[in-house]
């Protein structure tokens, strides 16, 4: 009786999360700051996955309307022998125009709470204090509660869905994201750094 009471407390808790997790994941919120944080996603090759690309190719829009004198990139080699999601995006960003000295890269994380962690330690060694969160709207919630626990003024920008994508995620698949981010923000909040 009291595991089925625990067990529907947390699911209602979750859902509510996952309620204001919906909500924030369509706020655009940039403005002015010290850099531009994009986080990874999957890269194959060298190259950037479609979802990373669309992240870099919205940090690159942000970062031509001078919102930031840096974008730093995160993400390890995630299985990659020779390449890592930040070095991959490194080199598409300077591809596209941003200067190299302003990209900051981020490489050894293989989760979004280790990526954070590194790159909280390279904006302090830096003296930044301010981000524009850059990835996916669901994901957008829990990077930003995390960086700011660690007492940085934190914006974000998710990137927008292609229209293919817009057709193909449905809302089943949506609630499910959402409620999996709810689920990895609620373990982080406990103490579990994955």
């Amino acid at each position: 009786m009291v595991a089925a009471l625990l067990a529907t407390v947390a699911l209602a808790f979750l859902t509510v999360l996952a309620v204001r997790m919906g909500r924030e994941s369509m706020r655009d919120d940039a403005r002015a700051a010290d850099v531009i944080l994009v986080m990874g996603a999957a890269e194959y090759r060298g190259h950037p996955s479609p979802v990373l690309k669309r992240r870099l190719d919205h940090a690159v829009e942000l970062y031509r309307q001078h919102l930031a004198p840096y974008v730093m990139t995160t993400g390890g080699a995630g299985g990659d022998p020779v390449f890592t999601e930040g070095g991959v995006s490194r080199s598409y960003l300077i591809d596209r125009g941003v200067p190299a000295e302003s990209v900051i890269v981020e490489d050894v994380g293989g989760s979004t709470a280790h990526s954070l962690a590194s790159a909280a330690e390279i904006f302090r060694s830096m003296g930044l204090k301010s981000c524009i969160v850059v990835s996916d709207g669901y994901h957008v919630y829990r990077v930003k509660r995390i960086l700011q626990q660690q007492g940085f003024t934190v914006y974000t920008s998710p990137r927008e869905l292609a229209p293919s994508e817009s057709e193909s995620v449905s809302a089943f698949r949506r609630a499910l994201l959402l409620f999996r981010q709810a689920v990895a923000y609620s373990m982080w909040r406990m103490g579990l750094r994955f």
